[in-house]
């Protein structure tokens, strides 16, 4: 499953590009009504942008739904799409997930090319091939693995991004270099790395990018070694699913950085992953995100969503640890009172 990612020096130059490399019948944008808003403009008197018919669905994670996929789909027969149109997603990881579902679905698939205009979406749901969408609350039930004809990635969308929405991108960030190596960790320990006007933003994502293109190339399916790239995300999902369960919804980001403190307590338990190694990336996480609103009432319900993770064998929770960094341990299985023990440590620090 090879990864076309464009890192663009000039955007107008590669999306003018699209339409000489394919004659397509039809272009459809699909954006969320935040990129629709702050991004399309950027780049809507582009090329095949700017004859492009567009689609809109509602901004926010609880739209990553089946009634969204259906109103990509019915605007996409509704405007006489082919299995020769291409659809361009525009957005965060939101919108690439869905709008690579719905493309690689419908017609029994059609070209789409992802646009992400968020850190999140550049280093995580843009690349690997994966989309989806949540049912009844669970997250990326539902999807099937699809690699996009070409990725581009412009870090000048990311002049339009909130604090919040760089900080979500850049939990996966950290994510990605603990499975990596220390050089790359200790880099990205740096909030410089924040702002985008700064040099090493690019270079960062880029070596984020890497990271995850190797796991998803070495195993396109997600069988074995891809698997490392859950780190923080057992814990992490069943956080976020909960926030939005209870009407408070935190971003993906947010969780999986709260996951994988977790995911590091139980490391050096079970793995015996350097205490000093994760105190220093907890104390980290700590002073950027804070911790979640969670209490020890919650256990139960955040266990249950555990029980629901499509990583489980059985009736185990499996989990994703490191032995220590650039050494990740997949398929493992931990019991009920450790991960009790690492709901404390991510709630007290």
């Amino acid at each position: 499953m090879s990864q076309n990612i464009i890192f663009a020096n000039d955007l107008k130059q590669e999306l003018s590009a699209v339409s000489a490399a394919k004659a397509y019948d039809r272009v459809f944008v699909l954006c969320d009504e935040n990129t629709r808003r702050h991004c399309l403009p950027l780049v809507g008197n582009i090329g095949c942008i700017a004859q492009a018919l567009p689609v809109t669905i509602t901004a926010g994670d609880d739209s990553k739904n089946i009634d969204s996929a259906l109103h990509i789909w019915r605007a996409l027969a509704a405007n006489g799409a082919t299995r020769h149109s291409l659809l361009i997603n525009i957005g965060g990881g939101m919108v690439c997930d869905i709008g690579g579902f719905a493309a690689a679905t419908f017609k029994r698939g059609i070209d789409f090319i992802n646009l992400p205009t968020t850190l999140l979406g550049m280093v995580d749901a843009a690349a690997g091939g994966k989309t989806g969408i949540n049912l009844d609350g669970l997250k990326n039930e539902v999807g099937c693995f699809q690699t996009p004809q070409k990725t581009i990635i412009s870090t000048d969308f990311l002049k339009t991004l909130p604090p919040q929405e760089m900080l979500s991108g850049y939990a996966e960030m950290i994510k990605h270099s603990l499975l990596d190596n220390t050089n790359h960790w200790s880099k990205i320990l740096d909030t410089d790395n924040l702002n985008c006007e700064s040099k090493n933003l690019t270079e960062m994502i880029r070596l984020s990018i890497d990271v995850k293109s190797r796991f998803a190339d070495a195993d396109p399916h997600e069988k074995g070694i891809r698997k490392a790239l859950n780190l923080g995300h057992t814990i992490g999902h069943a956080i976020e699913t909960w926030s939005h369960c209870h009407g408070k919804p935190m971003p993906h980001g947010y969780c999986v950085a709260y996951g994988t403190v977790g995911a590091l307590y139980i490391s050096c338990a079970e793995t015996a992953f350097p205490t000093d190694r994760m105190r220093q990336t907890v104390r980290f996480i700590s002073e950027v995100y804070s911790r979640p609103s969670i209490t020890c009432n919650d256990y139960d319900e955040l266990l249950q969503l555990m029980s629901h993770d499509k990583k489980n064998i059985g009736n185990d929770i499996i989990f994703t640890l490191l032995a220590d960094i650039g050494k990740p341990e997949i398929n493992r299985h931990v019991g009920e009172e450790l991960i009790r023990e690492a709901l404390d440590f991510i709630r007290e620090g």
